[in-house]
């Protein structure tokens, strides 16, 4: 098998996946890994803090019908990340999944960047009846898979059923992030925790709410680029480092949605 590492970040809309993914991704290359992100999700904006602005989308490229060059479709950004967003539907109108496919083959036709890295980063949705959820594992590209959630009860139930598709995918899941909203009066990391451990996984990061990721997205830098010696900067780099180090996935547990519920109220 191959010795590239093909991670995939899986959370609800608004958890900070996008976010989480280009900081893990500036970290790691920081340390001289060679890493491309691939956006998955229709919102287009995995790269904007590593590239400093919204890049083409590969969908729109094809569906303009010209011919399509590796730099039309691959921008370098921090450190050399290289990103590919791949677009995807307007809201409401179809289904991410068939792009994601169409968009990952047609790469294969012009570039070989996806064999000259030393990892992958896919940014995808959430939502587990899209196929833009199981198109990166039907297609063979993960070897890892991430849930970030939060303390509360709506993320921890997108969580929960995004373990429920793994599970459908036969996918083991390496660890789940809690990507915090200082909710549950201080006991956020602890619920994170113990739905980590029911769900037979582990809590990889705990990720402190902190003015300065905002303060760096409004400038269109990762706080690891834009807060090199933060507080902040420093636990994204200890979750690269956990990342590349590849802790052993196991299959998820789901719990039930009672538990859920109990586990949120604690």
């Amino acid at each position: 098998m191959s010795s590239i590492k093909h991670v995939a970040i899986y959370g609800k809309g608004g958890i900070g996946k996008s976010c989480t993914a280009s900081n893990i991704a500036a970290a790691c290359a920081e340390e001289g890994h060679r890493v491309l992100v691939v956006g998955c999700d229709p919102k287009s904006d995995s790269s904007i803090t590593l590239v400093g602005r919204r890049i083409p989308t590969m969908m729109d490229l094809i569906l303009d019908g010209r011919e399509i060059k590796e730099e039309d479709v691959v921008y370098k950004g921090y450190k050399g990340v290289k990103c590919i967003e791949v677009g995807g539907p307007e809201p409401g109108v179809g289904c991410a999944g068939r792009g994601i496919i169409v968009a990952i083959d047609f790469l294969r036709k012009v570039s070989r960047v996806l064999e000259e890295v030393d990892l992958v980063l896919y940014d995808v949705p959430g939502d587990i009846v899209c196929g833009g959820f199981s198109a990166p594992i039907r297609k063979g590209l993960v070897s890892q898979a991430y849930i970030i959630t939060s303390g509360e009860y709506m993320p921890l139930y997108a969580a929960n059923n995004i373990s429920k598709g793994l599970v459908r995918l036969n996918t083991p899941l390496s660890g789940v992030i809690c990507n915090s909203r200082e909710a549950a009066a201080g006991r956020e990391k602890e619920i994170a925790e113990r739905f980590a451990e029911e769900l037979n996984s582990r809590l990889v990061a705990f990720i402190p709410k902190d003015p300065i990721v905002q303060q760096c997205e409004r400038r269109a830098v990762t706080a690891i680029q834009g807060a090199p010696e933060s507080a902040i900067a420093q636990v994204y780099r200890s979750l690269a480092r956990e990342i590349m180090g590849g802790a052993e996935p196991k299959t998820p547990r789901p719990l039930s949605d009672e538990r859920l519920r109990e586990l949120s109220m604690e």
